[in-house]
């Protein structure tokens, strides 16, 4: 029973985070191949049949545990059906790249980074999904070995991809490429050499969770060689580290909301400046497809040029949100320890925020007229000179 309650929540779970790693790589290949995304409609029926089929698969983690023949055809059945949607996204973003004018910023190399890693993991799960070979996979690092290729070449190499195309709009800045690329390449080469020997332990039947084994096992070089690819990854933290903080003090600051080179193809490079202004648009855009801010780029438009401004109405700045995660905090550790009395606390911490929050009549505030053209005329200077001013690292 607890098997089955875990992994009901648990495999649908894994799917839960990398759909959203498939839209950063959706986002990052269309961008860098200056083309649509291929088969839009596809793709969003594919994250709808993966959402449905990852709530009836669970029971694959326990083939061998004596279900019966027909549950566990049932459950390889929908196991193996997950890779229909997925292989037509991987063929979408193949797609997408076909014939256009790629360029291999360190964001698309982790794009494509991902594509052949995320397949060797893909392959080797709907190996896993065999209800009868599964007595040989069954909890051995072949077993490792696949959900390591899925979630690491899947989320890891997306919030990677992510971090770097977006950096430029959280911080100003981008990364420097050539750091990058070293962080790129000593990550994905560690990657594969610490878990592609895994798969070949797994064959030879070294079960996971095995802090131990003797000489005569013959799994002392593979664990080796995984053990190097383990520092590598480690090294190429350190690297990103070094990158962070390089950057940080010789990157140039950018002065355009389109930060790599009018590449752009969604709303939120659309903005006056790299990092938007409080009120993110003076205009609210009109946008009438998916790449409105492409096709008038294409067409020399911009809503920038619309100087019709009104009075923009935000909400005002609170700490109420930090300190309520603080309670929650506190109260999940806690109960991860059966203080209940700490668990209490947290609650209690939790609902004060709440009722506090509910009696505030705070209606905001306008940002004016005068203020919001005086904040884009900023930014069109920046922009025509070529020159983020007021910033002490600005090379």
């Amino acid at each position: 029973m607890w098997a089955n309650l875990f992994w009901v929540w648990g495999h649908p779970e894994v799917y839960i985070v990398i759909l959203p790693a498939f839209g950063i790589f959706s986002e990052v290949i269309s961008t860098f191949s200056k083309k649509k995304l291929f088969g839009y409609p596809a793709m969003v029926a594919a994250i709808v049949v993966i959402s449905v089929l990852s709530f009836i698969v669970w029971v694959h983690h326990f083939f061998t545990m004596g279900s019966g023949a027909l549950v566990n055809s049932f459950f390889s059945i929908t196991t193996m059906m997950i890779a229909i949607p997925t292989g037509i996204k991987i063929f979408n973003w193949l797609f997408t790249m076909y014939k256009g004018q790629i360029r291999f910023d360190t964001p698309m190399l982790w794009s494509l980074a991902f594509i052949p890693n995320f397949v060797i993991g893909g392959v080797t799960g709907v190996m896993l999904a065999m209800a009868a070979a599964d007595y040989q996979y069954h909890n051995t690092y072949f077993l490792v070995s696949h959900f390591h290729y899925v979630l690491i070449a899947g989320t890891v190499f997306s919030c990677f991809a992510g971090l770097i195309y977006w950096y430029p709009k959280m911080f100003g800045y981008k990364l420097n490429e050539k750091i990058g690329k070293w962080f790129f390449w000593v990550f994905v080469v560690g990657f594969n050499v610490c878990f592609f020997p895994q798969y070949f332990l797994g064959l030879d039947g070294m079960p996971r969770r095995l802090y131990t084994y003797t000489q005569g096992d013959g799994w002392t070089t593979l664990n080796f060689i995984s053990s190097i690819g383990g520092f590598l990854m480690g090294v190429a933290f350190l690297i990103l580290c070094w990158n962070i903080v390089y950057s940080f003090k010789h990157s140039k600051r950018e002065v355009s909301g389109d930060s790599w080179d009018g590449a752009g193809r969604t709303l939120e490079w659309a903005t006056s400046s790299a990092i938007a202004p409080k009120y993110n648009f003076a205009i609210l855009p009109e946008w009438h497809s998916i790449d409105d801010f492409w096709n008038k780029k294409q067409e020399g438009k911009s809503y920038l040029d619309d100087k019709n401004y009104q009075p923009i109405h935000l909400p005002s700045n609170t700490m109420l949100g930090f300190v309520m995660s603080v309670f929650f905090f506190i109260g999940a550790f806690g109960l991860v320890f059966y203080w209940y009395w700490l668990g209490l606390l947290g609650g209690l911490g939790v609902l004060g925020c709440m009722i506090y929050r509910s009696f505030q009549k705070d209606e905001g505030y306008h940002v004016s007229v005068e203020e919001i053209r005086a904040t884009e005329e900023h930014a069109a200077h920046e922009r025509e000179t070529g020159v983020k001013e007021g910033n002490p690292w600005n090379l």
